[in-house]
């Protein structure tokens, strides 16, 4: 990996000199725009406005309008001028604890690597922000724009997570924000028993880009002249579900297609929820411990959803947990 940029990272009066690298990458199948009819390259050209004279690189800069509605015109030199782009720095100005970031303010990570001979300070302040359990709310300059971030450790690694500003972050404005729907008991436990029989740990390796892959395929049968995709005479499967029009029934289906148990029915009183959440703690405790995340969210969510859920939530991490032996 090739460094985006070097600077110091203050922590106090303590400076961890660093290298700062994008964490990620694009796996994007390359492509070009061509005329479909006989596959010429389509170019673009910089050319001023009525005419069809070009402009250099070097010659363009950016236009703002001013609150009075002037343009105004700043070139590189002068948005260099600024005074945050001559802080090489990425100052740590506090530390929070890391439920209190919302994940919808999170952008694009970047990792930091230590750039001097001794990582020993840069090891310190990793441990010590695994053992808070805290992020380090800094801000940098990147690519001439002043950024906030979030500081935490991946792997080992201390990563650099830019955060949205707040004015960048949209607040939802929907109708149905002003209407609170009647919920049925019955909705309610069902909905929790789904939830349940697909409860599971996550892990990425198990996700894998369908598009990308169908792209490849398409790609390759066209070189080869063939077809990626027959077309298949089969029923689409989808149109029987769409007849499900009762949400109770819908979630019923549902639970009994993930191989749970539909025993819940409308008449299931509400009030035997607490005793069967007792039992389900007494239950967790005799997990495994490297499951013991999963059996916790397992045992709050069956004492709200009767006996059919305490079923449902002992068959999903069997099944999961089998699969993986395998």
């Amino acid at each position: 990996m090739r460094s985006i940029w070097k600077g110091d990272l203050s922590f106090g009066l303590v400076n961890v000199p660093v290298k700062v690298y994008s964490a990620t990458e694009s796996h994007d199948r390359k492509s070009y725009q061509v005329d479909s009819t006989d596959g010429t390259r389509i170019r673009y050209r910089r050319v001023r406005e009525g005419t069809d004279t070009e402009v250099d690189y070097g010659d363009i800069a950016n236009a703002y309008e001013a609150e009075s509605g002037e343009t105004v015109i700043l070139t590189k030199e002068d948005l260099a001028s600024l005074p945050v782009q001559k802080s090489p720095e990425i100052s740590i100005l506090e530390f929070v604890p890391a439920e209190q970031v919302d994940p919808i303010y999170f952008d694009k990570p970047y990792y930091l690597e230590p750039s001097s001979k001794s990582p020993k300070a840069y090891v310190l302040l990793a441990r010590a922000l695994e053992e808070t359990d805290r992020l380090a709310i800094a801000t940098f300059t990147l690519r001439n724009r002043t950024r906030v971030a979030a500081l935490r450790v991946v792997d080992g690694v201390m990563t650099l997570q830019t955060l949205l500003w707040p004015d960048e972050v949209r607040k939802p404005d929907f109708e149905f924000l002003g209407d609170e729907p009647e919920i049925r008991d019955q909705e309610l436990q069902m909905a929790s028993s789904l939830i349940e029989s697909m409860a599971s740990d996550y892990d990425p390796s198990e996700f894998e880009d369908t598009y990308q892959n169908e792209l490849s395929k398409l790609i390759e049968a066209k070189s080869e002249g063939g077809e990626a995709f027959p077309e298949s005479d089969e029923e689409d499967k989808g149109s029987e579900d769409s007849e499900v029009a009762d949400l109770l029934a819908a979630l019923r289906a549902s639970v009994k297609d993930r191989g749970g148990s539909d025993s819940d029915s409308e008449d299931a009183p509400a009030k035997k929820a607490p005793a069967k959440k007792a039992a389900s703690k007494t239950a967790a405790k005799k997990a495994p411990a490297k499951k013991a995340a999963a059996k916790k969210s397992t045992s709050s969510s069956s004492g709200s959803s009767g006996s059919g859920t305490k079923s449902t939530a002992k068959k999903a991490p069997a099944k999961k947990s089998s699969r993986k032996a395998s």
